[in-house]
């Protein structure tokens, strides 16, 4: 961190490109130079690189603490135990937010306001996103928390910075047990979707929908409901206009699990920390939130801190009805996070992807086969994985091919729920026509022999015509590619788990 050069192997640090450390690093020797109570965390490798012990809280805090007051102005500090947030990565949250607020996907709801609002939800002692906010972008901020700690914190942080101060309020959350669940929800007539929309062409809000299909429910993670204090409503107050809302999330099930990781440490109290149900559970309880408070915020997001949640959530968004929802992904030094935000809003204008890899074809290497194991037993694996996700497959044992089939339903729905790799998408009902409008979509997956023990697995996307008259051929391609991208990695990784064994 103290330096641009990365060593081989090492992750690379995907950084906003707004972001103060985007080309400029910490420097620990500059720090350490003009910050006396800096200097003693600081020491020199072999390679004569400054360091810090990233597992020593103290360190940690005190460089957090450097940064604001060196690089924002800002005068922070936190009690032992409290969460201690890493300055870079949270600045990358905040500029992707103003991207998000910069965009014309959605209108702007209230033109004349000037200054961007947001409601940190959970803000805790450390009060990151608040005074990152203030002072980057002079935007506006309700800050919320549920223990006295985090709010008697939260409250001297500000105080200590009487330039912004104004700009921003903390909020006591009640601490009284919420509805549990959507059924609760759904069985209010009219409550789900008696809320103000903007009608495009009139310029005007009306008020829209019925109460939601009851087939509609929102299920948390292992079957857990959250069961906390409020996060949204009950704390948003009625007729509360937010330009988007964001949360460091409980990442974790259990304290135990908190602790996992012996490289680093950050601090974090229970509440900060722990969830039952874990962030799946309580970003679900957001979403939950979101469908009733609907047009109080532009923009709904959240951090994430596991991919394979990030898929889960993004399903429960299309359910519920978002009109938009987009991902992003937060890398510094070693912790990855993702970004999720989601909108009900209606769209400005039809999303076309500005850049699609038009790649009909991809291969990947299957290693560490067993003695036992053949290239048939694979080509029989992959027939499974496509049946299990209902398309329609074909086994030719004399060419060792697989052919498939997927529906224009199934097309749709995995172009819907797609995050490519992670970053950055903006994913809309691309298509925007009905599924029995589209054409079947096939492919063909192979098996080569390559040496013992490893195999070859390619794949190949047979493209027919496009199906809708008036759609792009371009644009159907880059569906196409699309959708046959996300397949084929998930057919990897499942091949790679059950065949790879002794080298993953």
């Amino acid at each position: 961190m103290g330096s641009k050069k990365r060593k081989r192997g090492e992750r690379p640090t995907t950084t906003h490109p707004h972001n103060k450390y985007f080309d400029n690093p910490p420097d620990f020797t500059l720090l350490a130079s003009k910050y006396s109570t800096f200097a003693p965390f600081v020491f020199y490798s072999g390679d004569g690189r400054p360091r810090i012990d990233w597992t020593d809280f103290n360190a940690t805090r005190e460089l957090t603490r450097v940064l604001l007051h060196h690089d924002h102005g800002l005068n922070w500090w936190i009690p032992d135990g409290q969460l201690c947030p890493t300055v870079p990565n949270r600045s990358n949250y905040i500029h992707w937010i103003e991207d998000l607020l910069s965009s014309d996907i959605i209108p702007k709801v209230q033109a004349d306001r000037k200054t961007a609002k947001g409601f940190d939800i959970g803000t805790g002692a450390n009060c990151i996103y608040p005074l990152l906010g203030a002072s980057l972008l002079g935007w506006k901020f309700v800050g919320s928390d549920v223990t006295d700690v985090a709010l008697e914190w939260a409250e001297k942080n500000i105080k200590s910075n009487p330039h912004i101060s104004e700009l921003i309020e903390i909020r006591r959350v009640n601490m009284e047990r919420p509805a549990s669940s959507s059924e609760e929800l759904n069985d209010e007539p009219g409550k789900y979707g008696q809320c103000t929309n903007v009608d495009s062409d009139k310029g005007k809000a009306v008020v829209i929908g019925p109460s939601p299909p009851s087939h509609i429910q929102m299920h948390s993670g292992r079957g857990k409901g959250y069961g906390g204090p409020p996060i949204l409503v009950g704390v948003v107050k009625d007729g509360e206009k937010f330009d988007f809302c964001m949360c460091n999330p409980p990442f974790f099930e259990t304290i135990e699990e908190a602790g996992l990781n012996p490289k680093t440490s950050c601090g974090g109290t229970m509440q900060e920390m722990v969830c039952p149900g874990g962030e799946s559970t309580f970003i679900t309880r957001i979403i939950e939130d979101s469908v009733q408070l609907r047009q109080s915020f532009r923009w709904y997001t959240s951090m994430v801190g596991r991919k394979t949640n990030l898929k889960v959530l993004i399903s429960k968004l299309w359910e519920v009805g978002a009109t938009i929802v987009k991902t992003t992904e937060f890398v510094q030094g070693q912790t990855c996070r993702w970004g999720l935000a989601w909108s009900f809003l209606p769209a400005s204008k039809k999303i076309v992807p500005t850049r699609v890899a038009e790649k009909n074809n991809m291969s990947f290497m299957l290693e560490g086969l067993q003695r036992h194991q053949s290239g048939f037993d694979v080509l029989q694996s992959v027939e499974s994985y496509f049946c299990s996700i209902g398309a329609s497959s074909k086994l030719d044992k004399a060419s060792f091919n697989v052919d498939v089939t997927l529906s224009g339903e199934q097309f749709n729905s995995i172009l819907k729920t797609q995050t490519q790799n992670g970053n950055e998408q903006d994913i809309l009902t691309s298509a925007n026509y009905p599924s029995n409008q589209l054409n079947d979509m096939r492919l063909r997956v192979s098996v080569f022999q390559q040496i013992p023990g490893t195999l070859l697995v390619r794949g190949l996307l047979l493209q027919k015509e496009v199906p809708v008259p008036g759609l792009s051929k371009i644009i159907w391609s880059s569906h196409c590619c699309r959708v046959f991208s996300v397949i084929f990695q998930q057919l990897q990784e499942v091949l790679k788990s059950k065949f790879s064994k002794e080298i993953r």
